[in-house]
């Protein structure tokens, strides 16, 4: 088979839905750091494992692959701004963000939609990315509507009734 042509696996992966995430941590001279992830996923219930992949050309990956927690915040729908604010680069992204000391004193937003404090579980090779694997050590669900990455876009669920029930 001939090799996928990147921008051909971008265009279908956009046709994805993902829950859209900023990923924190502090480093050990206690500055903070955060980005903007929709690569992120439960991985385990046992033990309980998530993972998450940042890029490997993002000035706060080393202070994720070098520390030892990190905090997920599952937005809510009215978060979009500061994921965008968090997916650039070039500027202090905690300046004016809504974000305070949550678990383990990480960087959180006390209404996103849920919280999940890990510790560093291990790091693996993902091509462009890394690809982090943190062991839940705490989570906190606030029940806000989710925003979602969909088409480019984020955007929130449709408000039609479920099509199938999972119980």
């Amino acid at each position: 088979m001939p090799p996928i042509d990147p921008a051909d696996f971008a265009r279908t992966m956009a046709h994805v839905p993902t829950p859209v995430t900023i990923v924190t941590t502090v480093d050990r001279a206690g500055q903070r750091w955060g980005f903007t992830a929709s690569s992120f996923s439960s991985l385990s219930l046992d033990p309980p494992l998530v993972l998450v992949c940042p890029a490997k050309t993002a000035s706060c990956h080393d202070a994720f692959v070098t520390g030892d927690r990190f905090l997920v915040n599952v937005l809510a729908a009215e978060h979009a701004d500061i994921a965008s604010s968090f997916a650039r680069s070039g500027h202090d992204k905690f300046t004016g963000s809504p974000m305070e000391p949550c678990e383990f004193g990480l960087p959180g937003l006390p209404d996103a939609t849920a919280r999940i404090a890990c510790t560093l579980h291990d790091v693996l090779d993902g091509g462009d990315h890394s690809i982090l694997v943190g062991r839940v050590e705490s989570v906190s669900a606030g029940g806000a509507e989710p925003l979602v990455y969909y088409n480019r876009l984020f955007t929130r669920p449709g408000a039609s009734p479920a099509l199938a029930s999972t119980s």
